[in-house]
């Protein structure tokens, strides 16, 4: 689907997105269960037939690694034109927002539809990532299994995300950009390593 022109409302709260606090806090054994009590809403809440795979990645997904206190899922969809028709409209009434954003980068194809979830307080608590089966954003499972089978590795992103967050603690887009590196080049790694079994 085509990217639609951007407000400047929309504009507007991008800005305000990218720059609300980055913070890095201890692992939470709390994380896998508000992962599974979030499956379980989705499951139930949402029209099934367009509802696939759904799986925790991302730090919070790896057991002793330090993370933004933020769950990220990805949710595997059947058509991009029922999410925004059936899914988006469901998921705005529970208070969930909504963005058509750029899988890589700033603003270029492909598109995915990303929810983010809020607590009482107003922090982040969920980003849900809701792609096709095609998406090369399934790759983060790679990352996340690779960091799950070799500590070491862990240790290594957790030690670049505490630094990052400390130099740019308002940026999230230079934080997320200056991890990419690492990101990519383990899950290649992760990729080969994971495809020889």
């Amino acid at each position: 689907m085509p990217a639609l022109p951007i407000s400047d409302n929309l504009k507007t709260r991008i800005k305000e997105l990218v720059r609300e606090e980055i913070s890095i806090v201890p692992y939470n054994p709390a994380w896998p269960k508000m992962f599974e009590d979030e499956a379980v809403f989705l499951r139930n809440t949402l029209p099934q037939n367009l509802i696939k795979r759904i799986e925790h990645f991302g730090s919070t997904a790896v057991l002793g690694l330090s993370a933004k206190p933020i769950i990220d899922i990805l949710v595997e969809v059947a058509s991009f034109k029922a999410t925004k028709s059936q899914i988006v409209p469901i998921l705005k009434a529970h208070g969930y927002e909504y963005f058509w954003r750029p899988a890589f980068g700033d603003n270029g194809p492909p598109y995915y539809a990303w929810f983010i979830k809020r607590g009482a307080q107003g922090r982040r608590t969920h980003h849900i990532h809701m792609i096709k089966a095609n998406s090369k954003l399934w790759d983060r499972l790679y990352f996340r299994d690779y960091l799950r089978q070799f500590p070491q590795e862990a240790k290594k992103y957790d030690k670049l995300k505490r630094q990052l967050s400390a130099k740019y603690p308002n940026d999230r887009v230079k934080y997320t950009a200056q991890k990419t590196s690492f990101i990519l080049s383990t899950t290649a790694k992760a990729k080969k390593y994971f495809q020889s079994l």
